[in-house]
Formats: structure tokens, C-alpha cells, sequence
């Protein structure tokens, strides 16, 4: 997992639909499990790709392993 991380990102995609839905403010507790939560996605769909890549007999993991890995 990665530790250093940006959150700034985050919460700027955050606040940008906070503007959209009405909401005005965007706490830290929920920046940072946004941040949890994505890192937690991002390592299984890794996981797949590169089991995908390694089915295919390839050690590169490619665009289409990670399409794969997210359907």
C-alpha cells in the first residue's frame, strides 16, 4: 500500500462536488477515508492485473489487464 499519498487531490474532487450537490465544506475524516478506501480498490484491481498478465505468460501488465481486472 502507499503511504505518502496525496490528499489535496482528493479533496478537491470532493469539494467540486460538494459545489455540485450543495455541500459547502469537505471534513478531513472523509478525505481521508476517500483516500482508504481508493488505495484499498487500487490494490485489488492491481492484484488482478498482474494475475492477469502472468495468465497471458507476460510480466508486463498492460492496459487490457487493468480493464480486465476491473470488470
Amino acid at each position: 500500500m502507499v503511504k505518502d499519498f496525496p490528499i489535496l487531490p482528493l479533496e478537491m474532487i470532493a469539494r467540486k462536488a460538494g459545489k455540485e450537490t450543495g455541500a459547502d465544506r469537505v471534513a478531513a475524516s472523509a478525505t481521508n477515508e476517500m483516500k482508504n478506501i481508493l488505495l484499498d480498490v487500487s490494490d485489488k484491481i492491481a492484484l488482478e492485473a498482474v494475475a492477469a498478465s502472468h495468465h497471458a505468460k507476460r510480466v508486463t501488465v498492460k492496459r487490457e489487464d487493468i480493464l480486465l481486472a476491473v470488470r
